[in-house]
């Protein structure tokens, strides 16, 4: 059965204007040019430092591109950056208030018509494209709410929970924005967006790049995001977690007996016991993800 989610906790937002692919090419870890051919783009926004700020997708609707991000004060503090930059470029963001964002998994992304030369098509009223970051997560729609809960059900899909998502998420080892990752702390490479399609290494300068290129070109990932498997009452999420009595990451998203867990490289490797708040955590490393020699 296929089953979609509407996520309450994220927005879209708009960037119009002739300069609008100029303008976020220069700030942003991805290729925005992809998005004008066609296909959604993955990417972050880092703070000068090289930090993770924000992530989101990025697709082309006519004359404008539309961001798909996490709603409420992070869409705001979102919006609020962008347009810290835009100066003198020809660049207007709005907010698109009548769209919503859903998620739907376990369909054959060819019964609307979406394919690997096909990314991106209307649906519902708005638009649907398939997740660029794993062909497992499916397929996401951005479009009015009523619309398309009709069009996905008219498909045969049964709506889900949002931990259902988490269950169905996790073990792909995909974050869920500041859910997963620290704003003005996390790393890209340690968050897989190498692996996942979130990074280009080849477009050029952009907000943060130095320190994203030296953490890969010098092999400094030291920590990893990666789903566990939860032995025990599963703890809260932000539990630290130890290896030998030292602290060896942290635990975040939690869905029943899985989570996703930033862990130090070292204590994994050596298959150290890892634990948290009483629970025993093991690690489940989907096959996209390997460690650092």
């Amino acid at each position: 059965m296929s089953r979609f989610v509407q996520f309450s906790d994220r927005g879209v937002i708009s960037l119009s204007g002739n300069d609008r692919v100029s303008f976020l090419q220069g700030l942003v870890s991805n290729d925005v040019t992809l998005a004008e051919s066609g296909r959604a783009v993955w990417s972050a926004l880092l703070s000068p430092q090289g930090k993770y700020r924000h992530d989101f997708f990025i697709l082309k609707d006519g004359d404008r591109l539309l961001l798909d991000c996490e709603g409420g004060d992070r869409m705001m503090d979102l919006g609020q950056t962008l347009r810290r930059y835009v100066l003198r470029a020809d660049a207007k963001l709005d907010i698109e208030r009548a769209w919503s964002v859903f998620a739907f998994w376990d369909m054959d992304p060819a019964a609307i018509g979406l394919s690997e030369s096909e990314a991106k098509v209307p649906f519902a009223g708005g638009l649907a494209y398939i997740d660029p970051r794993l062909p497992a997560m499916g397929v996401r729609v951005l479009a009015p709410a009523v619309t398309a809960r009709a069009a996905l059900t008219a498909l045969g899909a049964e709506e889900a929970s949002r931990s259902e998502w988490d269950a169905h998420r996790i073990p792909l080892g995909v974050p869920d924005g500041a859910r997963d990752m620290q704003p003005d702390k996390a790393l890209l490479l340690e968050n897989g967006f190498a692996e996942l399609h979130g990074v280009d290494w080849k477009k050029g300068c952009y907000m943060g790049q130095e320190l994203t290129a030296r953490t890969k070109y010098r092999g400094l990932v030291k920590k990893r995001l990666m789903p566990v498997r939860i032995d025990g009452t599963a703890p809260e999420e932000g539990t630290q977690v130890l290896a030998d009595g030292k602290d060896a990451g942290t635990l975040y998203s939690v869905a029943g007996s899985v989570g996703l867990a930033l862990l130090r490289v070292d204590p994994v490797k050596r298959k150290a016991p890892l634990m948290a708040s009483g629970a025993r955590l093991e690690p489940a490393m989907p096959d996209w993800l390997t460690l650092a020699e």
